[in-house]
């Protein structure tokens, strides 16, 4: 059983000058990153959506997982799936085969469906290996209330991670997790910056979130949890103010922004992860400024605290 908790890190995903994932530079970030961490990683969700799954075949997939399953020691590896039902099956398969600890299952690819039919997704993927799952809620796999009492009731699927930001859905989804019984289930902020959310999420009694900034800048993503664990609420305010929020406003000038981003700030901190494969576009050079700006101002405040 895989219960998560402390800062998930999603690493990006490395392509060398001729777009091939460069396994090199994925082992020396991956690795880098575990040791900034410490104990305080409680998960690594290798190719799932800030490793670019959307644009990685089956084989990428499971060349991503096996090279993090190496370097992560008892940190529980998540793999994602998803996609073409016989994709994510395949994914499913090779994350197994990997080593990994429990599968993310992304959304379903393109077609329209109802939630009975998101359901049987679910189920097939999960049949497909011997691994836990725990199910993305975002567009377009949008759970209900009545499909999440289903799924705590499948002894396979062991959590949700929300990348809607509807908390009254949320506030219910942990209400029936707490009726079930089922207190090792996962309920996952896993919004775009989700330290912007975090205040509100941790309100509601989901203090655990996924961190694109730790893959930037690991100081200052461990900074603001330190200071939110330890009550510390000035310094909380102020990271949350002037780095967290200025990140996410400029995460929303362009759809699909926040990987490209997380990508150039991987390399300003000195990994030549390579530019995002399409339909993602790479980072402007205006916003490149800001962010470089930004990162920056993050450190400093952390060198000063």
């Amino acid at each position: 059983m895989v219960h998560v908790q402390g800062v998930l890190f999603f690493p990006v995903t490395p392509f060398d000058s001729g777009g091939r994932i460069d396994a090199g530079v994925l082992r020396e970030l991956v690795a880098t990153r575990l040791h900034a961490g410490g104990g305080e990683i409680g998960a690594i969700f290798a190719a799932c959506g800030t490793g670019e799954f959307h644009a990685l075949d089956a084989a990428e997939v499971g060349l991503v997982t096996s090279n993090a399953v190496e370097l992560a020691g008892d940190v529980p590896v998540v793999a994602g799936a998803g996609g073409p039902l016989a994709h994510a099956r395949a994914c499913a398969r090779g994350a197994a085969a990997a080593g990994a600890s429990a599968l993310l299952v992304m959304p379903p690819y393109l077609v329209e469906f109802e939630t009975a039919g998101l359901m049987r997704y679910i189920e097939c993927v999960a049949i497909s290996s011997a691994l836990p799952v725990i199910v993305y809620h975002r567009s377009p796999a949008l759970f209900d209330l009545a499909a999440v009492r289903a799924l705590l009731g499948i002894d396979a699927v062991i959590g949700v991670k929300d990348g809607v930001g509807d908390l009254a859905f949320m506030t219910e989804v942990l209400d029936a997790r707490n009726r079930s019984g089922r207190s090792e289930f996962n309920v996952l902020n896993g919004l775009p910056f989700a330290e912007v959310r975090d205040p509100d999420y941790r309100q509601a009694g989901i203090p655990v979130y996924s961190s694109s900034t730790f893959v930037m800048a690991p100081s200052v993503a461990l900074s603001y949890r330190r200071a939110t664990e330890g009550g510390d609420e000035p310094r909380r305010r102020l990271l949350l103010d002037e780095v967290f929020r200025p990140l996410d406003e400029i995460r929303r000038r362009r759809p699909g922004y926040n990987v490209a981003l997380v990508k150039a700030g991987v390399t300003l901190s000195g990994f030549p992860v390579g530019s995002v494969r399409p339909p993602l576009g790479d980072v402007s050079t205006r916003d490149l400024d800001d962010l470089a700006r930004i990162l920056a101002h993050g450190a400093h405040l952390v060198d000063d605290g």
